[in-house]
């Protein structure tokens, strides 16, 4: 029997009509819209497209929106000048520094600068010390925090299942493998030197993969029956000149073993800018003295921040 194929799209749309209700509770008390605002700085055509769809779906749950495009020659100086100006601006609640920078400017040096309550891409470094010690308030990094939603779209409870994180970048890998722990699963991680990564795959019954390498899994690397989300997505050329979007798990495979998997496209992805939404909202409640807990017994958006509480809430 094929598995269940889990729609992020869907899951997605859900995470952003919380928020907009999160959104409209939060106006109605008298505060102004969440702001975010994204910076780009370069020319990548990937990027601007991006940044382009995150307006627009911050703007979509009535929050606002603020786009700085530099030039590809802008120092690393006039960046982190831009960022002290956003640190101290009440109306940005949430600053997004667009990844990849050009060469010349210390990517480090800027996530370090990032004011960690604005911090809504997770990375500062303590954003990260929140988040691994399980602290309340942690904004964590928005792909983890949906492939977690997607996996709660299966699991009720994760408590006592065996996981493993193919793959340990901070920005997905080491995060995820966190939020799992957080959440009482036994959790090993991998990556692509592992020796024997097929066994170990096997033991998994919620399979994470995020390692860029295009069909890496295949389909008897998966316990059957188990959770399968694939956050790897790449763009290949056929042999006829066609292109087309691939995950890092052989899903034709994969579909036959697996209980549940993610697709690619319309798996992870929707949900990476719906939990930035989710981030932003939670960054602006902190900013007026409210968590996430307090504004969900009123109704609105889910808690979703990386701690135990929160996650299982």
């Amino acid at each position: 029997m094929a598995a269940r194929i889990i729609d992020g799209k869907a899951i997605a749309a859900d995470v952003r009509a919380e928020v907009a209700a999160g959104v409209a509770a939060f106006v109605a008390d008298g505060s102004p819209p969440p702001g975010l605002a994204v910076v780009l700085v370069g020319e990548d055509p990937a990027s601007h497209v991006y940044v382009a769809n995150k307006v627009r779906q911050t703007e979509s749950v009535g929050m606002s929106s603020q786009q700085y495009i530099l030039d590809a020659a802008t120092t690393e100086r006039e960046l982190l000048d831009l960022v002290a100006r956003l640190n101290a601006d009440n109306r940005v609640h949430g600053i997004l520094v667009q990844f990849p920078l050009p060469s010349h400017i210390d990517t480090a040096r800027v996530v370090s600068a990032i004011n960690p309550g604005k911090d809504v891409d997770g990375f500062n470094p303590l954003n990260v010390g929140r988040t691994a010690t399980g602290m309340k308030g942690a904004l964590t990094p928005c792909t983890p925090l949906g492939v977690m939603r997607l996996i709660h779209s299966v699991h009720d409870n994760v408590a006592g299942l065996g996981a493993l994180v193919v793959g340990a970048s901070n920005v997905v890998g080491r995060p995820m493998a966190r939020l799992l722990l957080q959440e009482q699963c036994t959790v090993s991680v991998a990556h692509v030197l592992t020796t024997d990564l097929e066994r170990r795959c096997r033991e998994a019954d919620i399979l994470v993969v995020a390692t860029g390498v295009p069909g890496l899994i295949r389909g008897q690397f998966i316990k059957p029956g188990a959770t399968v989300i694939d956050v790897g997505i790449t763009r290949i050329k056929s042999s006829s000149g066609t292109e087309r979007l691939v995950g890092d798990v052989a899903f034709d495979e994969a579909i036959e073993v697996a209980g549940a998997i993610t697709p690619v496209p319309g798996g992870v992805g929707p949900m990476t800018i719906a939990c930035l939404l989710a981030n932003t909202l939670s960054a602006a409640r902190s900013s007026i003295g409210e968590s996430d807990e307090d504004a969900h017994g009123q109704g609105t958006l889910p808690a979703m921040s990386g701690s135990v509480t929160a996650m299982q809430a």
